[in-house]
């Protein structure tokens, strides 16, 4: 019988180990991919908002070669703390079933375990905001973006305004790739990357990258797309579309969990900011998770305390 289970192995999750570790608890960590998987599927050449100091968990030093570390880095320096800590971390093992039995019987791919409580900070990259749309199941089209070296010299279609599209759209087109913007609303994410910003405005302005404003695609076809707009429908050639629009957390998980949920349009979890603990007695959030939709709400810098405080009121129960 553990004194918890944590579900998660990104920077949040880790920080959760770490904190358990620290007061003595009996803990494991699960994650369903490699060490903070999330983060390996992100973009190759993804440069953080935030600076080194600010993605830190328990105070350890973390040393980029810039302010903004790139993502290669992130994943050295969170590699090595769950090495050198040697944190309790079953990789490549995905929880199926969390049964609430007056503690709780977390069964996974490779086995089950019993625990007191249970942290869930599992993120939300894994569920894309689909755009549906007649087409959108074709080979050609990505909710996710890796490379640029793959898309040069193709047409592609970009839909979104935040900074993962924008990233894409200027990756793409710097390595050769005809480059149109979709934008369901009238200008560039407001919440952009502040050095990135300027060099999107000015590659529309200049013609470079062609932007479609107030615009959604209705159609996908294997060599075209159809984008709706004010001054009404343009059917554009297409190679490739990376579908940006954003990710949600597995709200169907938390519900089988018991969690209750907001019926707004945020979708927000019930927890106690306190103690981070959920209307279920001895389950848990921690990280980007307790924000529902909105994503942007909580991110590694203002929810590396959500460790703190969880683990500090399960050692209180102890």
């Amino acid at each position: 019988m553990l004194d918890v289970v944590i579900i998660g192995g990104g920077p949040i999750g880790i920080a959760c180990g770490l904190e358990a570790k620290k007061k003595g608890l009996s803990y494991l960590i699960l994650e369903k991919g490699c060490i903070v998987n999330s983060l390996y599927h992100y973009p190759a050449n993804m440069q953080f908002f935030s600076s080194s100091e600010r993605l830190e968990i328990d105070n350890i030093p973390f040393i980029s070669k810039e302010a903004k570390p790139k993502k290669d880095e992130a994943l050295e320096y969170y590699r090595r703390i769950v090495t050198s800590n040697q944190l309790r971390t079953n990789l490549f093992e995905k929880v199926e079933k969390v049964e609430n039995l007056g503690h709780f019987n977390i069964r996974t791919t490779k086995g089950s375990y019993e625990s007191k409580q249970v942290v869930v900070a599992t993120g939300f990259y894994d569920i894309p905001n689909y755009i549906n749309v007649p087409g959108e199941d074709l080979e050609k089209v990505s909710h996710y973006y890796g490379n640029p070296h793959y898309y040069a010299g193709q047409k592609v279609a970009v839909v979104g305004a935040s900074n993962s599209a924008i990233d894409a759209a200027l990756e793409c087109w710097r390595k050769g790739a005809e480059v149109s913007l979709i934008i369901r609303g009238p200008e560039v994410g407001p919440r952009v990357k502040y050095w990135v910003r300027p060099d999107i405005i000015n590659r529309i302005e200049e013609g470079s990258i062609a932007a479609y404003y107030n615009s959604t695609i209705r159609e996908i076809t294997p060599d075209k797309i159809q984008v709706s707009g004010p001054d009404g429908t343009h059917i554009l050639e297409n190679d490739y579309v990376l579908a940006m629009t954003g990710y949600r957390p597995n709200f169907t998980f938390l519900e089988k969990l018991g969690i209750t949920l907001s019926e707004d349009e945020k979708r927000l979890p019930q927890y106690d900011p306190e103690t981070m603990e959920t209307n279920v007695s001895g389950l848990y959030l921690a990280g980007v998770i307790c924000g529902g939709m909105e994503t942007h709400k909580w991110f590694i810098e203002n929810s590396r305390i959500h460790a703190k405080h969880i683990m500090a009121h399960i050692h209180t129960k102890l």
